[in-house]
């Protein structure tokens, strides 16, 4: 099986990566290609998605024109459970951050970063529309990805209300909330941060027990979801450190 770093290509190494459980963050086959029924089954019993592109994307991300018209995207990642990572939130008493369809890897890896660097135990991420653990997230986290609990669900509203019947609070980092300089955020918590342009999403505002603002007094009227993250995790454990 030819494979280049996150990367695998051609029908029967994607289907042996599926059989053997890896942790495959999507597969990518060419508009003019037809996958075998095989490859198509086991990517749906696992849940991984499978997206049509150009056969020149497959090409260019597997570094060959000898694709086969199919690409596995591989994650740098081992997932948990997310039982696993609201267990361990809740023994250390601390923090995990919710990546609510943010879908530039830059900003993930930067937040994770952060969520390491102030002691989070890790990140619940949902399944679509947000960026893969790839390479530049991990780039973008110093690496700090591989000393966190990632784990990804179908549901982030259902998953989190599991978190909440644990002993976990969920805080919404959104616009309209109460002040962050008037809120004792309580541990352990769940801290969810939405995309810059469509923010968190309305089902886990739904869920939150409570909504909260970062105040903004310059003329540009918002942060980056990076910069905003930070906010929040500091205030979530500055009194612990």
């Amino acid at each position: 099986m030819e494979e280049r770093k996150f990367v695998v290509w051609g029908r029967n190494p994607v289907i042996e990566a599926l059989k053997a459980g890896k942790g495959i963050e999507k597969i990518l086959v060419a508009h003019d290609s037809h996958p075998p029924k095989k490859l198509l089954e086991l990517a749906k019993k696992r849940s991984v998605k499978v997206q049509k592109v150009p056969r020149k994307k497959v090409e260019e991300l597997a570094g060959t024109k000898k694709t086969q018209g199919v690409v596995a995207l591989l994650s740098p990642v081992e997932y948990v459970e997310p039982e696993e990572l609201f267990k361990e939130t809740i023994r250390r008493n601390t923090f995990f951050i919710v990546i609510d369809h943010i879908t530039d890897p830059q900003n993930v890896g930067n937040l994770l970063r952060t969520c390491e660097v102030l002691g989070g135990a890790g990140a619940l991420i949902p399944k679509d529309r947000t960026s893969p653990i790839n390479e530049t997230v991990v780039k973008a986290s110093s690496g700090a990805v591989f000393y966190l609990m990632l784990s990804k669900v179908p549901s982030l509203s259902k998953a989190l209300k599991r978190f909440k019947d644990m002993g976990g609070w969920v805080y919404a980092v959104e616009k309209g909330g109460k002040d962050i300089r008037e809120i004792e955020i309580p541990l352990p918590v769940a801290l969810v941060l939405g995309s810059e342009d469509k923010g968190v999403s309305k089902s886990v505002l739904d869920i939150s027990d409570e909504v909260i603002t970062i105040p903004m007094k310059g003329r540009v009227g918002s942060l980056n979801v990076g910069s905003a993250g930070a906010i929040a995790m500091w205030e979530a454990v500055k009194k612990r450190i």
